[in-house]
Order: C-alpha cells, then sequence, then structure tokens
C-alpha cells in the first residue's frame, strides 16, 4: 500500500514538466514571431506608421506680354499684393472658419463688393458653424434616417430662423466675406482670397503671422494693364477673372492641358485666340503631408515661367491716327446733315499689307445715341456684314472675262436697262459708250448688268426694253464662285476667334437680282473681307490671309528686353485667282484710272497724290426700317491701295446707312484720302528720323 503511494507521487512532476515544456514551446513561437516582426517587418511597419503623401500643385505666373509692330507695349502685367490660400487635404469648413477668423484682424474685407456678395447660405453656413449641435437639432432623428448626408445638412440650414440671420457686426460680415473666398479653394490649389485692393500695411501684417494663418500665403499677382487705354482693347480681348475661372463649357479642354479651375484664361479676342503662347509655364510645387493632411515639406519641382510675348502687325502710332480719322468724319458727317444721317451710326476702316497680309490698323467707330458719345468699335470689322456697292465691279469684270462673256476694251453703250416687270436699271446717269477701262474710272452699273445678264444666259445687245430675260439660275453660284476667290463671302483666314462671312441672297429665277449683285447690291461682306479683296487684286490675284501677330518671342530677361524669337508669321498664300495675269493688270489700270484720271469718281481726293493711288469707290442703296416705316438710306465704300506699282498699303472703308441728299458729305473719300496721307506722312517722318540718327 505504501509503495503505491510513492510510485503516484513520483509521477506528478513529469506531468508539470509536460506543461512547461508546451508552455515554454509556445512562448519561443511568440519570441520568434515578434522578431521575425521586429527585424525582417520592422522597417515596412515603421514605413506605413510615418507614410506621407506628396501631391504637386501648379502656381499661376503672368501672362505673356503684347507688342505693337515697333515694340510698343499694348498690353501689360501690372503687379499687385495678393492673399491666397492654399488649403490641405481634408481641411474641414470649421478649419477654414477659423482662418477666416484670424485672417479678419489682419486684413479688410467690409467693401460694397465683398459685402453684397455675401449670400444668405453664406450666412446660414456661419450660423451653423457657430453651434453645430443646436442647428442639427432642429432636424429629428427619424427625418435624419430619411435623408443623406447631403440632403441632411441642406435641411439643417434651411431650418435655421430668419431673424439668426439678421444682425450681424462689421467684423462677422467680413469673417463671412473671407470664409467666402476660402470655400473656393480646391485642396493643394492656390485661390485668390484679395488681391486688387491689397495694401502695403495688411501684406506685411499677413506675412508676418503665416505661421498663425495656415494654408495663408502673402504673395504678388498680376493684373492686365493697357497703355494706349482703349486703343485696339476690343481686339486685343479679355482674360476672365479668377473668379470666373475656366468657363464651365470648355472645363474638359482646358482640364486635359493643366489648367486649375480658378486659373486666368482668354476669353475673347487676341487673348483667346492665343492663349497657348500667353499663358506660360506654371511653377510646380510638391508638398508633402502626412495622412492627417498636414504639410511637412515642399520644394518647387518645376520653375515658373511666363508667357511668351506677341508682338503684333499693328503700329499703335498709326492705328491712333487712324482711329482719329474715322471718328473725325463720323462727326463730320452727322454734323452736316444732322436729319438725313439720324440712321447713320457706324464707320469702319481696315488697313493691311496687301503682299503679306500684315494688319496695320483695324477701327471701327459707333455713335451712341443714348449717351450722345462716340465710342470706339473696332470688331464691327469682322462681326458686321454690310453691302459693299460699288467698288466689287473689279471682281464683276474679272469674272466677265474669265467666263468669256466679256473681252478685254469691249464697250456696251451705258444707258437705262428695262426688263419685263422690273423696275429700269441704270447708272447714276447714262454715261454713253463705256469699254472695262471707263467703267471703272466712271463706275458704269451698265456695264455690269450687261456681265450680268450674259453669264445668265442673256446675250442680246443692246437688251431690248420690257422684253423677258432669258437667265439661268446656275449664273448665281458661277458668279459667287469667282468673287470668292478674291474672299467676299468667305472666310478671310485671320488670325481671331470669329469673324463673319456675311449674308448670302437668295438665289432665285431673277436676272435683276443678279444685276444687283453684279454692282455690290445684294449680297454682304465685311470691312476685312473689303480689304482682303482688293488686297487680292493689287497683289496680282495672290490672296493672302491677313493677320495680327508678326512675331512670338520667349519672356526677355528684364521688362524692358524682348526675349528670343520663338516664332515668326510667314505670309500665308490661300490661292492665286484662277485669271490671266493680264487681265488683272486690266482690272488694275481701271482702279488706277478711278483715282488718278479725268472723270474717275475719286480723282478729286487721290489725282494729285505723289504716291500714285489707285482704288475704287462705292454707294449701296441700303434701307432701315423704325415703327414699321421704311427708309432710304446708302452704304458709302471705298477700296485703294497704293503706290500702284509696288504696292504695300491696301485699305478698306465703310460708313453704313448714310442719308441721301445732294452734295453729300463723302466720308468714304474723306476717310481713305487721310488714311493714305498719314501713313505715308509717317513714313516719311520715321525715315527723316532714321537719316538723323545715323548722322
Amino acid at each position: 500500500m505504501g509503495n503505491k503511494k510513492r510510485k503516484k507521487k513520483a509521477q506528478l512532476p513529469f506531468r508539470i514538466n509536460i506543461l512547461f515544456f508546451v508552455v515554454f514551446l509556445m512562448f519561443s513561437v511568440l519570441i520568434m514571431q515578434l522578431g521575425v516582426v521586429q527585424i525582417l517587418n520592422g522597417e515596412a511597419f515603421q514605413e506605413e506608421i510615418d507614410r506621407t503623401i506628396q501631391d504637386t500643385t501648379k502656381i499661376p505666373v503672368p501672362r505673356g506680354k503684347i507688342y505693337d509692330t515697333n515694340h510698343n507695349v499694348v498690353v501689360d502685367n501690372k503687379p499687385l499684393y495678393s492673399i491666397t490660400y492654399t488649403p490641405a487635404k481634408g481641411t474641414q469648413a470649421e478649419d477654414r472658419l477659423e482662418v477666416a477668423e484670424k485672417l479678419a484682424t489682419f486684413i479688410s474685407m467690409d467693401s460694397e463688393e465683398y459685402i453684397d456678395g455675401i449670400t444668405d447660405r453664406n450666412k446660414q453656413e456661419y450660423v451653423y458653424l457657430q453651434d453645430i449641435e443646436k442647428a442639427e437639432d432642429r432636424v429629428t432623428a427619424e427625418e435624419q434616417k430619411e435623408l443623406s448626408n447631403s440632403d441632411f445638412y441642406k435641411l439643417v440650414l434651411e431650418r435655421i430662423p430668419e431673424e439668426d440671420l439678421k444682425g450681424f457686426s462689421k467684423q462677422e460680415l467680413e469673417v463671412i466675406a473671407i470664409k467666402k473666398e476660402l470655400d473656393k479653394a480646391y485642396s493643394l490649389t492656390p485661390q485668390i482670397v484679395k488681391n486688387e485692393d491689397v495694401t502695403a500695411e495688411e501684406y506685411a501684417q499677413v506675412a508676418e503671422h503665416l505661421s498663425e494663418l495656415p494654408g495663408i500665403n502673402a504673395t504678388t499677382d498680376w493684373d492686365r494693364e493697357y497703355p494706349y487705354k482703349d486703343t485696339f482693347r476690343d481686339l486685343v480681348g479679355s482674360i476672365t477673372s479668377q473668379e470666373q475661372g475656366i468657363p464651365a463649357e470648355s472645363e474638359d479642354y482646358y482640364m486635359t492641358r493643366g489648367y486649375s479651375r480658378n486659373d486666368r484664361v482668354g476669353k475673347s479676342g487676341l487673348e483667346e485666340y492665343y492663349e497657348e503662347s500667353l499663358r506660360g509655364r506654371k511653377e510646380q510645387i510638391q508638398y508633402t503631408t502626412t495622412k492627417s493632411g498636414r504639410v511637412i515639406d515642399s520644394k518647387t519641382i518645376v520653375e515658373g515661367e511666363r508667357g511668351k510675348d506677341l508682338v503684333l502687325t499693328v503700329d499703335m502710332e498709326f492705328q491712333e491716327e487712324v482711329d482719329k480719322i474715322v471718328r473725325e468724319e463720323l462727326k463730320a458727317a452727322k454734323s452736316k446733315h444732322p436729319y438725313a444721317n439720324r440712321y447713320m451710326k457706324d464707320a469702319m476702316a481696315v488697313v493691311l499689307n496687301p503682299q503679306t497680309g500684315e494688319i496695320l490698323a483695324v477701327s471701327g467707330q459707333s455713335y451712341d445715341e443714348e449717351n450722345d458719345k462716340y465710342i470706339s468699335n473696332p470688331l464691327k470689322t469682322l462681326y458686321d456684314a454690310h453691302r459693299p456697292g460699288s467698288i466689287v465691279k473689279g471682281a464683276t469684270v474679272l469674272a466677265g472675262y474669265e467666263s468669256g462673256v466679256i473681252s478685254p476694251g469691249q464697250t456696251f453703250n451705258d444707258q437705262t436697262i428695262k426688263i419685263a416687270d422690273t423696275p429700269s436699271k441704270s447708272s447714276y446717269s447714262n454715261l454713253g459708250p463705256v469699254n472695262d477701262y471707263a467703267a471703272l474710272r466712271k463706275s458704269s452699273n451698265v456695264y455690269m448688268f450687261y456681265i450680268a445678264l450674259k453669264m445668265g444666259g442673256e446675250n442680246r445687245y443692246p437688251f431690248p426694253n420690257d422684253s423677258k430675260a432669258a437667265f439661268d439660275t446656275a449664273a448665281w453660284q458661277q458668279i459667287r464662285n469667282y468673287f470668292q476667290q478674291f474672299g467676299l463671302g468667305v472666310k478671310t483666314g485671320i488670325d481671331y476667334p470669329y469673324e463673319s462671312t456675311g449674308y448670302v441672297g437668295d438665289s432665285s429665277y431673277d436676272p435683276g437680282l443678279l444685276m444687283d449683285f453684279a454692282i455690290g447690291q445684294y449680297d454682304t461682306y465685311t470691312t476685312m473681307q473689303m480689304a482682303q479683296y482688293v488686297s487680292t487684286i493689287a497683289n496680282d490675284g495672290y490672296r493672302v490671309s491677313p493677320h495680327f501677330l508678326k512675331e512670338i518671342r520667349e519672356p526677355g530677361e528684364s521688362d524692358e528686353k524682348l526675349g528670343s524669337v520663338s516664332k515668326s508669321v510667314n505670309t500665308n498664300v490661300l490661292n492665286r485667282i484662277q485669271m490671266d495675269q493680264t487681265l488683272i493688270e486690266r482690272v488694275q489700270e481701271g482702279f488706277r484710272q478711278a483715282y488718278q484720271e479725268s472723270g474717275g469718281t475719286a480723282v478729286s481726293y487721290f489725282g494729285d497724290k505723289d504716291y500714285n493711288p489707285a482704288g475704287k469707290t462705292g454707294t449701296a442703296e441700303n434701307e432701315v426700317y423704325e415703327d414699321g416705316n421704311k427708309t432710304d438710306v446708302n452704304n458709302l465704300s471705298l477700296v485703294g491701295y497704293a503706290p500702284f506699282d509696288e504696292p504695300e498699303v491696301a485699305f478698306a472703308v465703310i460708313a453704313p446707312n448714310t442719308g441721301i441728299v445732294s452734295n453729300q458729305y463723302n466720308i468714304n473719300k474723306y476717310i481713305g484720302e487721310r488714311i493714305l496721307d498719314a501713313y505715308f506722312d509717317l513714313k516719311e517722318e520715321r525715315s527723316e528720323d532714321n537719316e538723323e540718327e545715323e548722322n
């Protein structure tokens, strides 16, 4: 019995040893696992703990400048103090309110512009953040269950009592105005809070307290500046404000090209057309942030560079003179015959180099009847189309040659033509026998009428009075095809966002309308199209694109020095009219005679000029309607170029809706004469100045 008890006691320590051994193995495995974590994976886990996020933000740079052909600054950048806000990722509304409250102690936002811009929604959000729990308690738990987060928030704001949105102090309104600007910011994208009227004191105060204002920076911004004020400004165009940012309808286009939503872009004119060159290269800053969104480091990875500069073909000194001429002559025309010219509101002129297409000046002057003043409106040279009148007769004669319905030197007797059931058609007087030269010199309508009739299939000459005329409607497209070779009725190819091509009349079975077309009294054209037309004649039939741009230049090392040439604009020949050179020369001679020979319709204005001009006058019948009543008016036009043998300048002028009176004020001829005089006077003056400098 005693032996059995001793044996049982001997077995107990063995079981305990097994238990200790198992525990030992478990601890060994645990220690081994900890070792693996620490030694093999410790670095990876530590990296996860210390993990940061790197994001790149792009800082806008000033746009390129715009110069005239003589390197005078037309559009500059004016530096501005600027307060910006760049929120970190994860920034909440409460954080922005806190920043706004601190920033309000350093800057003023109490002007009407800011305060009037505060909406009820802005006020509701401010009240909500003052006591979130109180605001949310106005929505029951049952209601909240049925709502999405955004709908719940919207309902919370709506239930803020009306009286809580009144009685804000001036300081509170400033805070709300600042927060409104902060709320526009995108993560890691600078948003301008205030820049147009930041004072030096505000700038310094903010700069001194940046450590207390997370995301806020005191920096410099820019705005467009126009040394020539309104001269040429409408054609230069404009840019969006940062508040507008990129146009919503073009968001995809801009965002895929590296823009931010609040970037300013060209929205009209040359600013829009040459946006890609003017925009510049943004400075790129890489921010390192923690997972919570706190910025712990930043570095510049791409240096910013302001936009490239544009050098235009326009001569601003000459442009100012052309504006002055057109405005003065418009005033003179209205003062000479104030009642007859009551419907006359505009006068337009385009001046260019016919051989290269370089635009030297573009002027549109308008009378603002409501405010009784004259304003610059050069866009009308591209957008407004008018019946041109007899200036198109050069194209009509060339169409007659090329179609084979007339031959060089052919004569027609200029006397009234009467087609059955159609009003009589004639020139301003019966001119008797005229050949092609005389038809252009004296501006014979009848000569052009016979060309139109013959192109329509009516070959009787002289045409028997009160007879029906044969007419093939295919003549409409045939003659328009000839006109289009000169740029009439088609796009000119100008480097501008938009241009009108004019009105195309109904191609009806009516020979009388085609006769009207042949003398410029049916389809309509812009002043720019008319300038391209006369340039094509002056340039021996080569139609070139008119263009504003001369060069694109890299940013200069300083504001006083232009950079190197990045791109030069060469002459772009669109087409050569399909007509023999000798025939073009006959029209050129007819144009010279109109300006310089006895009987020429413009000889009294240009006959004694030593710069050897050529061109064509025009008058088109037009009508205006007021209160259902029709009034007959005229469009007065003029095209020309000089010198005749080696053209370097061409122009087109039109003044629509002048009164029909005896001894009418010939605004078209006065403008044309003064433009050519000004061009050659300025050329001579500069030549003399250069000689003096060389000596």
